[in-house]
């Protein structure tokens, strides 16, 4: 019997294309329900208890949650195709590790950075540039973070690519003039079909952004 795999998701959240980016990997046919986040389906709700947020995996009537725990789980049960974990155990701990640093330092800033002014903004900014040189020196000269080939860091990082021009613009900075070797890797990240069919439109996130300042009271 064929594997029915859907995905409830929403369009620009990065942590759902995460998991399209996995899912595209691997090959994964699926269905993709979008989720209205101010009225969440029952669907959702009933897939997902505890958190009831996007993404939520489908797989043959069981549920899988959280971005990145999705992302290990594609990757186990689709292993035939595209590896995203590596196999050695101490590089797949720290493969682990950068996951968990992006999840905890890069979202939590770049909120910041589109819902604060002043002084909280030019910290955020700072502190975002430094997360980024961070991630540029474990890069090092590697084509990607998994090596020569497209890894589960780079699963877990790539999407927010597409909310960069958001982050300059609302931020008022260059990334590329900070961190030029994060821009390259992106870049070449994106001339994979798996990565640049995922991602959205940055000027489509960017006016997403704009409507969310105007709901947080920022503009």
């Amino acid at each position: 019997m064929a594997d029915k795999v859907t995905l409830l998701d929403f369009w620009a959240s990065p942590f759902g294309i995460r998991v399209r980016i996995a899912l595209a990997e691997k090959g994964v046919k699926y269905e993709y329900s979008e989720q209205d986040l101010r009225d969440k389906s029952a669907l959702l709700l009933q897939m997902n208890p505890v958190y009831k947020k996007i993404p939520t995996l489908i797989h043959n009537g069981r549920s899988v949650c959280e971005s990145l725990i999705i992302v290990q789980y594609v990757d186990d049960a689709w292993k035939e195709k595209a590896p995203l974990l590596p196999s050695d155990p101490y590089q797949r701990a720290l493969s682990r590790f950068w996951g968990d640093f992006i999840d905890k330092k890069v979202f939590e800033i770049t909120k910041k950075i589109w819902t604060t002014k002043g002084e909280e903004l030019e910290g955020a900014k700072k502190d975002f540039i430094e997360c980024l040189k961070l991630l540029e020196g474990e890069l090092g000269d590697k084509p990607y973070f998994g090596g020569e080939n497209l890894g589960y860091v780079d699963v877990a990082f790539v999407p927010f690519y597409c909310w960069f021009y958001a982050y300059e613009t609302c931020g008022n900075f260059s990334i590329e003039a900070e961190c030029p070797k994060i821009i390259a890797w992106a870049k070449r990240c994106m001339q994979k079909e798996s990565v640049s069919k995922s991602l959205e439109d940055p000027k489509k996130v960017y006016e997403f952004v704009l409507e969310l300042r105007k709901r947080f009271g920022v503009d």
